[in-house]
């Protein structure tokens, strides 16, 4: 029996595979009786006996303790985003790069940015402040070949940007002292039910139930397949960008309401009944505005959102779906990451949805996420109140750095086919 080759440590290793050789774990089980999976809902279970006693991250395999009760809600904390700390060129951050040997590249105009050559345990604080605004900038960042970083150095510069969230319902490694830490988690026995879902449905933004959802999510990857389980980011900025202005305004006066009881429902299903804290619902903005940056940026996603406060279940429907579908279809402004074992991954919650491609069982995946929380989302109205300025639109702020004017106001005329049509 053949399958993927698992990368463990930055290289191509047998561990994980069954090549005619005696193998190191069990065989992979029947394509039916491995446990089935909606993507929709699981992050990190461990069916069956795992990957074996000699796996090297066993410390960090997914465990789910027996809870006699629920921790009290959580309450609203202040946070500075440190972000505003930051040079606006990110001067210290590509200086640090550069006298590392390293260099800094960004993937796509929008959204996407990749740095070689570091070791993040090694950046100070400046570094870090310039970090946060280039993550806030670009929406995502991606660090390569981290071997060397640790679990609690990880946990280090996620404090750094903000206190960090404990997931009420999803696993934490085993280790036992790290409540803080969300394990990404799947192998031969976990098999993606892929008619349980649609691939825009998959597209999310992490807990955005709470009432103050993450930031700068710091997410490595332990071990990867050789290929697939890819991981897409897209743009929240652009999305608002790509809207029409009177669509805008409309968007900019709702509110929708984030639940949490689906994902408690998918946990207590699996025998975990009493989460670390009960669900709740949530209403923030559709279109928040970043702190840091001041760009608006449109704050839905499928996984969380219910429907739009205030208006007909219709037009809730309808909007969500439209707003669901742009996220998803947005090809000028989604980034998609080719994991290698080690690479780390720096989002902003805030600003893009993201999306893993659960396609490459019966491979395993591991990796561990550190999430900080930041302010309580702020709508167009509360973040001009605030800052005493008016929020800004990206590809406006693009077409001014550009030194050009954007298109053309439709005249309302029929337009004429062209070949293409």
């Amino acid at each position: 029996m053949t399958v993927t080759t698992t990368t463990l440590n930055g290289t191509s290793d047998q561990y994980l595979t069954l090549r005619g050789e005696e193998p190191k774990i069990k065989k992979i089980p029947s394509y039916e009786s491995a446990k089935l999976v909606d993507p929709f809902n699981y992050v990190g279970e461990t069916f069956g006996d795992g990957p074996g006693e000699d796996y090297p991250w066993a410390d960090f395999l997914p465990h789910n303790p027996v809870r006699t009760h629920s921790e009290p809600p959580l309450e609203l904390q202040n946070i500075t985003d440190r972000g505003h700390f930051a040079d606006p060129g990110h001067s210290r951050l590509r200086a640090w790069v550069k006298s590392s040997g390293g260099t800094i590249k960004d993937l796509g105009i929008c959204v996407g940015t990749v740095i070689h050559g570091v070791k993040m345990e090694e950046m100070g604080p400046e570094e870090r402040d310039d970090l946060a605004l280039l993550i806030a900038q670009r929406g995502v960042v991606f660090f390569r070949k981290q071997h060397d970083l640790t679990i609690d150095q990880q946990r280090a510069l996620g404090a750094y940007f903000g206190p960090l969230h404990k997931h009420p319902t999803y696993a934490t490694p085993r280790r036992g002292d790290l409540d803080d830490v969300v394990v990404v988690y799947s192998d031969e026995n976990s098999r993606p039910d892929l008619y349980a879902f649609s691939r825009a449905e998959l597209f999310h933004s992490d807990v955005t139930y709470e009432l103050q959802p993450p930031g700068a999510t710091i997410l490595r990857l332990l071990v990867t397949p050789e290929v697939g389980n890819d991981t897409l980011w897209s743009s929240g900025y652009n999305v608002y960008s790509s809207l029409s202005r009177p669509y805008q305004r409309y968007l900019e006066s709702l509110s929708a309401i984030h639940t949490g009881y689906n994902q408690a429902a998918s946990r207590s299903a699996e025998g975990h009944r009493i989460p670390l804290r009960a669900p709740i619902e949530t209403v923030h903005p559709v279109v928040r505005v970043h702190p840091v940056t001041g760009l608006k940026s449109v704050f839905v996603n499928p996984g969380f959102v219910t429907r739009i406060v205030g208006v007909p279940k219709a037009e809730s429907d309808a909007t969500l779906a439209f707003l669901k579908d742009s996220f998803a279809q947005q090809t000028d402004a989604t980034v998609r990451w080719r994991w290698e074992a080690g690479d780390v991954a720096c989002w902003d919650n805030r600003i893009v949805n993201h999306s893993a491609t659960f396609d490459a069982y019966p491979s395993l995946r591991h990796g561990l996420r550190v999430t900080p929380h930041a302010e309580k989302p702020l709508s167009v109205e509360e973040y001009e109140a605030a800052y005493g300025k008016p929020a800004k639109d990206w590809i406006k702020e693009r077409l001014i750095s550009l030194g050009i004017e954007g298109p053309a106001a439709d005249d309302g005329k029929t337009k004429k086919g062209g070949f293409r049509d």
